[in-house]
Order: structure tokens, then sequence, then C-alpha cells
């Protein structure tokens, strides 16, 4: 495992900083590295060379040296060329939350869509890095029987190598988006309640997915373990039918907008459901600013008006003390209304009884507006039900 130092600045109210950098701990060890020291700051705004200042870069340096350490991480996105400046100053190389998060993706997807998404995602991020390293490379005549000065730099020969394979891979992913869509249209069609689980990673949805409809999806205590959307059926006796539930890929503080629009497919499940399963780790210190960067990812997704039932995972790990005295009590959220709350453990099975009822009471309230649905009165006041028509997508 690579030794890293792990960096963080606090850039006043507003910015986000994390004061331990225990999740970017966490992240550095998905990606296969080890923090041996971490380190933070404080500034008014990044210093254009070298974000944290030159007095700040040169304790980070003293830290690798002690360390021995192979690498910088920052809890933050750095530009190219703060990047480039730190690398040459404290001589290993320097990484950023952004590249952190794009490693861990390219490792774990495994479907060829979840795979295509990812390198998408890295191809896009790269192109912002080509600063000028490769200037040795450049040509020194514009072509043959041709004088002058430099002719086409290597810089460029990558960005249209990498502008031409990010092209691409967008007309593969558009011809996967059309699949899925065919699919969802069969799902319209059969009339299928749709619940896709949501939340931010770790807080153990993965877990409460295989307890629920008895699946092995891949469930590790760890940031990202699984990428791709897995979707099974899940019987419910309390309205004897069966719903379609899906667990989606979680989400983080940061999580790159490059990388939400490249998981676009992936996260099209949680814009389509009918309910989302809001999971979190109720045993979590930061449960409150978890809850906040899911809601900014699924309104920038376009689902922050779907149903939601809150699952709050993990009371197993937390104290005598601070357990709910009952299961499940409702949530004021203000504008969106009251929303459900369920207090789980998806690993000992507590509470999922409690969950199937939220899920069910939801399904027998779409069952009841779909049957109003049906029925269109006549201006002389009878009733004559009517035959559902699936809309047609236009994709």
């Amino acid at each position: 495992m690579a030794k890293a130092v792990l960096v963080g600045v606090d850039f006043g109210p507003g910015s986000s900083f994390d004061p331990s950098l225990d999740e970017l701990a966490l992240l550095a060890e998905s990606a296969g590295d080890v923090a041996v020291a971490r380190i933070t700051a404080k500034r008014k705004s990044p210093d254009p060379a070298l974000f944290v200042g030159s007095g700040k870069a040169d304790e980070i340096k003293f830290l690798v040296q002690a360390h021995g350490a192979h690498g910088v991480i920052f809890d933050q996105a750095l530009s190219p060329a703060q990047q480039r400046n730190l690398e040459r100053h404290l001589g290993v190389p320097v990484a950023d939350r952004t590249a952190l998060i794009l490693e861990i993706f390219a490792a774990r997807a495994q479907s060829h869509e979840g795979k295509l998404q990812v390198e998408l995602a890295r191809l896009q991020y790269l192109s912002t890095r080509l600063v000028r390293r490769w200037s040795h490379l450049e040509r020194q005549r514009g072509g043959v029987g041709h004088r002058g000065g430099p002719g086409e730099a290597q810089i460029e020969l990558d960005r249209r190598m990498i502008g031409d394979r990010i092209k691409s891979v967008k007309e593969r992913l558009h011809k996967v988006k059309r699949q899925r869509n065919t699919q969802r249209r069969a799902r319209e069609r059969s009339g299928t309640f749709r619940v896709s689980i949501v939340g931010y990673t770790n807080a153990g949805k993965s877990t409460l997915f295989n307890t629920l409809v008895k699946a092995k999806a891949y469930a590790a205590d760890q940031l990202f373990a699984t990428l791709d959307t897995t979707t099974r059926s899940l019987y419910l006796g309390e309205v004897g039918r069966s719903v379609s539930l899906s667990d989606t890929v979680g989400f983080i503080r940061d999580l790159p907008h490059k990388l939400v629009e490249a998981f676009q497919a992936t996260l099209q499940e949680a814009c389509d459901a009918d309910l989302l399963l809001h999971v979190m780790d109720a045993s979590s210190p930061n449960l409150q600013e978890q809850c906040e960067e899911v809601d900014r990812v699924l309104a920038e997704i376009g689902a922050q008006d779907i149903p939601q039932v809150w699952v709050c995972n993990k009371v197993d790990q937390l104290d005598e003390t601070q357990r709910p005295r009952q299961a499940v009590d409702e949530v004021d959220r203000g504008a969106a209304g009251r929303v459900s709350r369920v207090f789980v453990s998806a690993r000992d099975g507590d509470g999922l009884d409690a969950l199937r009822q939220l899920i069910s009471q939801h399904v027998a309230r779409a069952a009841d507006l779909n049957s109003q649905d049906t029925v269109t009165i006549l201006p002389d006041g009878s009733a004559v039900e009517c035959e559902h028509s699936t809309p047609v997508d236009p994709a």
C-alpha cells in the first residue's frame, strides 16, 4: 500500500471542510493507500500557485520526507497548474479528491455500462489536466518542406485523441441509455411499482438490498463498495404483489459534477422510481451533512419530488441511550412536507417488517390513485372506466 499525506483546507463559512479528514482517509483506503499523516490549513482563498501557500507547502514537504510518503492527497479540487506546481515543490505525485474518487470508481466498475461511465468521467477530468509538461516533444517544423516555428505540440495531439475518445464513449453510452429506456417502458407497461434505494456511500444500502430480496450483491464496510445498479423483485405480502427494487450507486460530499453527469444512465433508475428509500447511517456523526448532500444530488438529477421514506440504518451501532423509542415516526421537511422515517438494522433485520409495511402503504396509495384515474365522469354524471395508455418516450 502506498503511503499518503492528507491535506484539508478551511476557506471559512460556505466551504466544504472536514477537520478530521476521516472521509478522505476512507477514500484513500478504498483506493489502496494508507494515510500516514494529516494536516489542515485555514485560508481566505486558495493560493493561485500552490493552493495552500508556500509556508504550508513546506510543512507538507517536511511531513512527506519524515514519513517516507509516496504521495499527497488534497480534500479539495486542485487546478492543473496548482497540481503541477505542488508536485514540483513536494517531489511526489499529488492528487485531489476528484482524482481519488475517479480512481476508486475505475477499480470498482464491473458492468460494461459502469466501465463506460467511469471512462467518460476520467477522460473529461484528464482533458483539463493537459498542462504543458511535454514541450520537449514539440515538432520543430510545421511539416515537410516548410520552415518556421514549432509545429503541432504533443499536448494538441493528446487533446485531440482524448476528444475523439470522449465522443466515441458518449455515443456508446447513448446506445446504453436507449436500451434502458426500452426496459423502462416495458416495466411501465407491466404496471410494476418501482422502488430505488439511494443514500450516502457506506450507509448500508447494499446490505439492506440483500436482506430485503435475499440477493447476493457485493456489500462491504467501505466507500463505493458497489457502483452498478442491481434490480430484483420484492414480494410484499401486505398488498399481495411484487415491486421492483433497485440498489443504486452511493453519493458522497463533493461528488464531481462530471461523475454525476457520466452516471446519468445509472442514476436514471432513481429518477424513474415511484418511491425512494433514502438510507442513512444513523450512527454517523455527520448525518445531517450527509442527508443534505444526498438531497443536493437528487435535485441535480431531477429526483427531488419523488416520494421518500427515510431509512435510518445501523441502529445496532447506537448506544442504548441514543436508540429511538419507536420504530416509525414522521419528519417535517418544510416545503417538501412530511416524510415517514423508520429505524432499522439491515445487518440484524430489526425494523424491516415496519419498512415493508411503509412500502406497502405507498403501493396501495398509488393503486388507489390509478383506479381513480381510470374513471371518467361524463356530463350526465355517469362514470365510465377507461383503459390506461402508456405515454410514448420520445427517446
